[in-house]
């Protein structure tokens, strides 16, 4: 379990916290390697706990730390290098999705990691043979990140997607003049099967 592990404990361990819990495809005994490791974590008083969490987490080095934007709760989406995701699913917490993304400057970082955060879970899905699942996501994907970047094209397949976003990405880049870091692409990119040069 290894990291998985030490970040529940840490989380288990905040005052405000009551429990963790793991659920999803780890506890149910059905999860491949590529699985993300999941935990139902009960707060007392929400607003503090995720205020707490980047402290909390820091220690541990994540390439990845954001609010999924697209969760029917309040989920605390982790990937360290391996990659390893951990997701810290707040139940009690309900939200709405938020609106595609609005790309500039200022967001694209977050959508580089929300890009990969989404691929790694969906490698994972492929692995389960969840073909349906798999196609029903790059929909949502397409609309919520690869339309604002500009890509019009329903991605084939995850290395379509990969193709496509490192492209325009790269272009906005260079318009904006940032690098975003690529650790986290070349954690993840090798298990898509995207055949490309990594910059």
């Amino acid at each position: 379990m290894g990291i998985a592990e030490g970040v529940a404990d840490v989380v288990a361990a905040h005052p405000l916290v009551r429990g963790v819990e793991p659920t999803g495809s780890r506890a149910r005994g059905t999860a491949t390697e590529l699985s993300d490791w999941d935990f139902h974590v009960d707060a007392e008083d929400f607003g503090q706990v995720a205020s707490d969490l980047p402290e909390l987490i820091a220690p541990f080095e994540p390439l990845a730390a954001q609010w999924d934007p697209l969760g029917d709760c309040e989920s605390y989406l982790l990937i360290f290098s391996g990659p390893a995701k951990v997701d810290l699913l707040f139940p009690d917490v309900l939200r709405s999705w938020n609106p595609p993304w609005r790309v500039g400057p200022d967001t694209l970082p977050y959508i580089d990691a929300h890009f990969w955060d989404w691929m790694l879970w969906l490698v994972s899905k492929r692995h389960h043979g969840m073909d349906d699942r798999v196609r029903g996501e790059l929909l949502r994907m397409r609309l919520h990140v690869l339309e604002p970047l500009g890509i019009a094209h329903l991605p084939s397949s995850l290395q379509d997607a990969a193709t496509r976003y490192i492209r325009a990405r790269d272009r906005l880049e260079t318009r904006y003049g940032l690098h975003i870091p690529r650790q986290l692409q070349n954690e993840v990119l090798p298990l898509v099967g995207a055949t490309m040069t990594i910059p």
